[in-house]
């Protein structure tokens, strides 16, 4: 399965985040601490070239805290600023402004020593579709400036954003990469809601998930849907599920379609527990 979607309005973003690089000092990625390697795009790592780079861990309070330092470890030993976020918590925030300021700080005491009077660090802000990134800008800011939602791709121009007198931020339109390779790739982003639910068959979606839980997650899946026993068979344990919730057809028939979108959204809501997809 290759899955691919690449409307002209992240193509025209692609072009704009090339075009607008020369303007910034370093650039912030966000990704999803669910999924914090499926959720980088690889096509901008090409367009970025060697501009200095954070990655900011979004949602971290959906994430399973023990692979989210594991994360921040990961990016520790190759010496990459990395911060975990929550965006309700303040100490968050200002930990992304610090570590920011901490990236510029060089280049500003490059500038006094030719004399030129230090401005604002500029930051381009990336990040794919739904991971948070205008939640994040309107915290940073302090007021409402990014447009959000809980749905892909509701940013779709640049603009500047100055974040107290510390920084400015460049804000960019969520862009995804052509298609997806690797299905598991696919997979993951389409189980934490960061592509559109209608790519991807949503029963194909709930399967990976149970799966990925039975293995990893089995009690927090066991306590969240009253499972009796381990099975072996995926489709037994959705029907359990779908009885449980009521997703029940007329004729007595488990609705597989209900069944996994309720599943989905349990994941994405937290509501099976904290879970992360991936470990590095």
């Amino acid at each position: 399965m290759t899955i691919q979607w690449f409307p002209g309005h992240m193509a025209k973003a692609k072009r704009e985040v090339q075009d607008k690089l020369k303007l910034v000092d370093f650039v912030i990625e966000l990704v999803d601490a669910r999924a914090p390697l499926s959720s980088q795009n690889p096509m901008l790592h090409q367009v970025l070239n060697q501009k200095p780079k954070m990655y900011v861990l979004m949602k971290k309070d959906l994430a399973d805290s023990v692979y989210t330092d594991k994360w921040l470890n990961y990016y520790k030993e190759k010496h990459i600023p990395a911060v975990a976020v929550d965006v309700s918590q303040k100490q968050d925030i200002e930990q992304v402004i610090l570590t920011a300021k901490q990236m510029s700080q060089e280049k500003m005491e490059r500038l006094k020593r030719k004399g030129i009077r230090p401005r604002p660090a500029r930051a381009m802000i990336i990040g794919i579709p739904n991971v948070g990134k205008s939640t994040l800008i309107n915290r940073l800011a302090k007021r409402k400036i990014a447009k959000t939602g809980d749905r892909p791709g509701v940013t779709t121009t640049q603009q500047w954003i100055k974040v107290k007198k510390d920084f400015e931020l460049l804000d960019t339109p969520g862009i995804l990469w052509p298609k997806f390779e690797d299905q598991v790739v696919g997979y993951r982003l389409a189980a934490i809601g960061t592509i559109k639910d209608q790519l991807l068959p949503s029963e194909e979606v709930a399967v990976f998930v149970l799966n990925y839980l039975s293995t990893h997650y089995y009690s927090s899946l066991q306590s969240r849907y009253k499972l009796e026993e381990a099975s072996a068979d995926v489709y037994h344990v959705m029907e359990s599920i779908g009885r449980l919730r009521g997703c029940i057809e007329s004729g007595g028939n488990v609705d597989l379609e209900k069944t996994a979108d309720v599943i989905i959204r349990d994941l994405r809501d937290g509501k099976i527990g904290r879970i992360t997809l991936e470990a590095p």
